[in-house]
């Protein structure tokens, strides 16, 4: 598509827009949903939802095109992270611009991706394409995503599998076909309390935790061991306690204490057992002593989210088809997760490239370039071209 024919100025005026919606992962979405259901349907263009069962929230599955061909999805998600307006020079929700910066929460991560999706539907309606193009936007993936489970279970159902997904989350328009993915776990340890004058009639949940992060600490170390994968940045797993929480007074001994922990995965690496090396040393060298004081005592393990890592396969029509339309010769990976895993699981094939730097997501004054969301543009441009030929 020629570059005088691609759409900057709506596209800046949609993001304005769509950032305008405090769509903060705890909230509704479903202002935002209803804005992009008018938008495509004065295009001509119909939407299905797939609502929460409360209807706060819903994800949004809309296609251009021939109904009977599988097509490209171009999946994105609409929730953004907290903003602390204090933290921010301007309102977090009013997008302001400054030289070729475009300031707000989402606009990186990854709002600027949807509003040049949504700029492009006129370029898309217009031409005759041949293989049809999904919109695919999503809620609640900064928490896990979970608002994008729902819809691919429909895909092939309810909705049309699509033949393969783009996910628009910001790479820099680089090409990436591997990222890990995050596993989190929540641990209970229940023992007994006593005054701490009589410590040796209790059972001290806070020591046991210790003992239980230890053994997570060993296999933090082995995981840093492993060989190297040096396109992940670190080139390892990694393993983190996240949160600990325990203890009422100084002089209890605590009967509750309770910790989380992460593994950022990687392709091929069996999560599983890990936690049951962890589930292993809990029953052998915890319980045990915990229980011949306290028969109540117990050590609760529970995986609590699970967003697979991505690794594409190496024949990939739409790592292939990504690399030629962002003009580019090698793909990269990244340390970060999107719902490219859960496509890939569900059988649809992924690659993941959108507009903007990760390192301005989740931070103040968030912003993304406006040569970014012309480079997407661009690329979708490209897109509706071979769809067409």
């Amino acid at each position: 598509m020629p570059s005088a024919d691609i759409p900057t100025p709506s596209a800046i005026e949609l993001l304005s827009r769509l950032v305008s919606f405090d769509t903060t992962s705890h909230k509704s979405n479903r202002e935002l949903v209803s804005f992009v259901e008018d938008y495509l349907a004065g295009h001509g263009i119909g939407s299905q939802l797939v609502p929460t069962a409360d209807g706060e929230k819903a994800s949004l599955f809309a296609t251009i095109g021939p109904a009977d061909v599988p097509g490209i999805g171009l999946s994105g998600h609409t929730d953004v992270v907290p903003a602390d307006p204090a933290a921010w020079t301007s309102d977090p929700f009013t997008m302001r611009r400054d030289g070729g910066r475009l300031y707000g929460r989402g606009t990186a991560d990854m709002k600027g991706y949807l509003a040049c999706v949504l700029a492009m539907v006129p370029e898309f309606k217009r031409r005759k394409l041949k293989v049809p193009l999904h919109i695919v936007f999503s809620y609640d993936e900064e928490v896990g995503c979970t608002g994008v489970r729902p819809m691919i279970a429909e895909l092939g159902a309810r909705l049309p599998k699509p033949r393969a997904v783009i996910v628009g989350e910001p790479t820099s328009m680089a090409v990436v076909d591997a990222h890990k993915g995050p596993v989190r776990w929540h641990v209970e340890v229940i023992g007994r309390a006593a005054h701490s004058s009589m410590a040796h009639l209790g059972v001290n949940a806070i020591s046991v935790a210790a003992r239980l992060i230890g053994e997570l600490d060993r296999i933090e170390k082995e995981l840093a061991a492993l060989p190297p994968d040096p396109r992940f940045v670190p080139p390892y797993p990694t393993l983190q306690v996240t949160e600990v929480t325990g203890g009422i007074a100084s002089n209890i001994v605590p009967a509750i204490c309770r910790f989380g922990f992460e593994v950022r995965s990687m392709p091929g690496l069996d999560v599983d057992a890990i936690e049951q090396r962890l589930v292993t040393f809990a029953q052998n060298q915890c319980l045990p002593d915990m229980q011949r004081l306290a028969p109540e005592a117990d050590i609760v393990i529970r995986q609590t989210n699970r967003v697979p890592p991505f690794g594409a396969d190496r024949m990939s029509e739409v790592v292939a088809l990504a690399l030629k339309l962002a003009g580019q010769n090698e793909t990269g990976a990244v340390s970060y997760a999107t719902e490219a895993g859960l496509f890939q699981t569900a059988g649809v094939p992924a690659v993941v490239c959108g507009p903007g730097d990760i390192a301005q997501a989740h931070t103040a004054d968030e912003w993304i370039a406006v040569s970014e969301m012309e480079r997407c543009l661009a690329f979708l441009g490209s897109l509706a071209d071979w769809a067409e030929a």
